[in-house]
């Protein structure tokens, strides 16, 4: 991940963990690393556990890795159609093509996602 997304590891958040208060104490590092990296947004499918009115307060909003997506999608289409098929052109064994890596996510959950990648 490190070589693939420089800056992607946060250090120095662990103080504010004990400070946080979720509904599972477990996922308070979580908040805390977004706090400290100064995210707009958590990507989680466990929405339940990141409520809007404690993250609000650090001015971070918790969404579904399918209505991430989809806003990517909508800011740039193409970008998102290319990663798609950056990600086809790196898988070797089997090789893969746009469709299969759509079929993943498909199976992933991301159905808002593939249907308006396929819509052209």
């Amino acid at each position: 991940m490190i070589s693939a997304v420089r800056d992607c590891l946060v250090t120095g958040y662990e103080p504010l963990i004990a400070s946080l208060e979720l509904p599972d104490p477990d996922d308070r590092h979580v908040l805390a690393a977004a706090i400290r990296a100064r995210a707009q947004v958590i990507v989680t499918e466990n929405l339940s556990d990141f409520p809007p009115p404690v993250l609000s307060e650090w001015d971070i909003e918790a969404k579904s890795p399918d209505d991430f997506v989809l806003d990517q999608i909508h800011l740039d289409k193409k970008v998102v159609w290319a990663c798609a098929q950056q990600i086809a052109d790196s898988w070797r064994k089997p090789p893969g093509t746009v469709t299969d890596v759509l079929a993943r996510l498909q199976r992933n959950g991301l159905h808002g996602s593939v249907a308006e990648l396929q819509s052209g």
